[in-house]
């Protein structure tokens, strides 16, 4: 399976996924790197490991459609599999979200649908929610939305701030998002009409993990 990830940042959920190929948890490969800037610290993670990378930045394009459709041609030359989207923080145009229909997958730090958009630890913090965690999606138009397939659960403990929130999200985004993609990989996980099938069931919900 080759792989595409779209970047901003750190790349530390890429880092997930470039051990996991080498380990063998997700029968794949990584074939490029794309990144909105040029100093996410993601593209030096994906050099040190051999693959491929690209930088389009968004401010030199004058709308959203020429800058996703710049992209679009850098990810097709990959031959993607699927389009991974790991703190990639633009916005996309729905052309660019329909040319990958059911190859498109991101990771989102709440229990989807709750919570969708910016400050996810925080607005759980303030509505004394006792479970949080990370969801992984199918990319539809909608920010944050299309079908989950996956949640990976926590409990919020009396102690716990914003801060440790984020890294006890951290850390379980980077176990949940190389095993969604090992499904992926190994056939379990389809998209079918819209829907993700896992081992060829349609549940009404995604899978719920607790870490």
């Amino acid at each position: 399976m080759n792989i595409v990830v779209l970047i901003s940042g750190s790349g530390s959920n890429l880092q997930a996924i470039l051990d996991a190929c080498v380990t063998g948890q997700i029968r794949g490969r990584v074939s490029g790197v794309l990144s909105n800037r040029a100093d996410a610290y993601g593209l030096v993670r994906a050099a040190a490991a051999g693959v491929p990378t690209a930088t389009i930045a968004n401010r030199d394009f004058s709308t959203r459609e020429a800058f996703d459709a710049a992209m679009q041609r850098q990810i097709d030359a990959w031959q993607p599999d699927v389009v991974v989207l790991a703190g990639f923080m633009r916005i996309l145009t729905p052309d660019f979200v329909r040319h990958y229909e059911g190859r498109l997958i991101n990771i989102h730090p709440s229990l989807l649908p709750q919570y969708k958009g910016l400050h996810t630890h925080r607005r759980v913090l303030a509505t004394g929610d006792r479970l949080h965690g990370c969801s992984v999606h199918f990319v539809n138009a909608e920010l944050d939305g299309g079908p989950v397939i996956a949640r990976g659960v926590i409990r919020v403990l009396p102690r716990d701030d914003e801060q440790m929130l984020t890294e006890k999200v951290h850390r379980v985004e980077h176990r949940l998002y190389p095993l969604v993609l090992s499904w992926m990989a190994s056939g379990r996980l389809v998209y079918r009409e819209g829907r993700p099938l896992l081992d060829g069931m349609d549940s009404p919900e995604p899978v719920s993990l607790l870490f």
